[in-house]
Formats: structure tokens, C-alpha cells, sequence
């Protein structure tokens, strides 16, 4: 599903009209990257958190010039979904 999706159908279902649907979407996003951008968590009860993982320092290869490097630690963001959501998600497996 794409945001231009999500926007639709939440339009439909709530008759607020799309452009409106759309802004407070996009207000959403940025709002939670701007969180995590600031090293802080964004918890949504029962549906899931947007966290911050930290990846420690690792050794990768250069494969084309047969290198070793030095990845340094760094943070993802990451998405751990509620238990209501992922037994929601293995109820619909058909």
C-alpha cells in the first residue's frame, strides 16, 4: 500500500477531503522522523513503536579490491510492531 493509498482510503472513510488527509499524514511522518532525528523514541499504543537500534562497530570487506574495513557504530531506525498488531497480522495467515 502507498501513501497515496492510505490517503485515499482514509479520505473515504472518514469524508474529510483528501489534500487535508494528505498534510496530516506527511505532518505525521515528519514529525516521527524529526523525533528520531533527535534521538528520541515515538511509542503508538497498540499498534507499535518507531525505536532507535544501535549497530555496533564491525569489520566488513571490500570485495572489489579485497580490503578489510572498519565499519563504525551507528544508529537505524526500526519499527517493533505492538503484540495486538502481530497477533492481529498471524490471525489473517489463510
Amino acid at each position: 500500500m502507498t501513501k497515496a493509498e492510505i490517503v485515499a482510503e482514509i479520505s473515504n472513510k472518514t469524508g474529510i477531503e483528501k489534500v487535508t488527509v494528505q498534510h496530516t499524514v506527511e505532518a505525521f511522518m515528519e514529525s516521527v522522523k524529526n523525533s528520531m532525528a533527535k534521538g528520541e523514541n515515538v511509542y503508538l499504543r497498540g499498534f507499535g513503536s518507531f525505536v532507535i537500534k544501535k549497530r555496533a562497530e564491525k569489520t566488513g570487506r571490500n570485495i572489489s579490491k579485497n580490503t578489510t574495513i572498519i565499519i563504525p557504530a551507528h544508529n537505524i531506525p526500526a519499527f517493533k510492531p505492538a503484540k495486538t498488531f502481530v497477533n492481529d497480522i498471524k490471525g489473517s495467515v489463510k
